[in-house]
């Protein structure tokens, strides 16, 4: 795994745009995978700027969210539809038909796992895959297991994992209690990948992700095994790798 480290959050969300960018340039018909969550927003707002300064044309470009929600509509505000909404498909020119994520309002939920998996196949698979970080080291809604899951799954969410979401909902118990996801085997099936950790809070888990253990005790560990994956950290995330080196 390579690893880049930034100053703060700031310049990591640049730096991260930057890859991101050159790759859409360099294939404009790419498939990128998307994050939501905190960390990728500012990723996000400098792709929305390079898109306004007339560095970089997204018409070709076609998406794959990482995860939705179960049980929360597309026009539900807490949803990863909305959010992607807010933060980048309306900002930039990507086609609304080149845009996937998990129906988390879908009837059959096992149905919707195939259906998106086989998307994904017909796309012929993710070019570059972007990440954030969980606490406890998860990818997409990979929560920590006894095994890695393959392709898209229902999952049920840890307490943890609730209790970190539950600041974007107004009652702890709206907060959904399980999520489509992508599997580690889609994840790790992109040509590329990029994960983002800013925080102090992720420390400990971008210690594991890059120099424990390969183990679905910690999903992002799993990483270290892809042959073109690349960390952007800030100095407050890297403080344990920093450290033993």
């Amino acid at each position: 795994m390579r690893i880049v480290t930034a100053k703060d959050y700031d310049q990591m969300s640049r730096k991260a745009s930057y890859i991101v960018a050159s790759r859409v340039i360099l294939n404009p018909k790419c498939v990128l995978g998307l994050a939501t969550g905190d960390t990728p927003k500012g990723l996000y707002n400098e792709l929305v700027r390079l898109f306004r300064a007339g560095d970089v044309d997204f018409s070709g470009v076609t998406t794959f969210n990482l995860d939705e929600y179960a049980g929360l509509s597309p026009e539900n505000p807490q949803s990863y539809h909305s959010y992607m909404e807010e933060h980048l498909f309306r900002h930039i020119n990507i086609p609304p038909e080149h845009r996937h994520i998990p129906n988390g309002a879908a009837q059959n939920i096992g149905a919707e796992c195939r259906r998106y998996e086989e998307l994904i196949e017909q796309a012929h698979g993710i070019d570059l895959q972007i990440l954030g970080l969980g606490r406890d080291g998860h990818i997409g809604f990979n929560e920590p297991d006894v095994k890695f899951e393959k392709g898209t799954h229902h999952v049920r969410l840890t307490q943890s994992t609730i209790e970190a979401n539950a600041r974007f909902f107004e009652n702890r118990d709206e907060v959904p209690k399980s999520a489509i996801s992508m599997g580690i085997k889609t994840i790790m099936s992109a040509r590329r990948i990029l994960l983002l950790a800013s925080g102090s809070e992720k420390a400990e888990a971008i210690r594991g992700a890059v120099m424990g253990a390969v183990t679905p005790d910690l999903p992002a560990s799993v990483l270290q095994l892809h042959p073109n994956a690349t960390l952007i950290v800030d100095e407050a995330a890297s403080a344990e790798i920093m450290r033993i080196k």
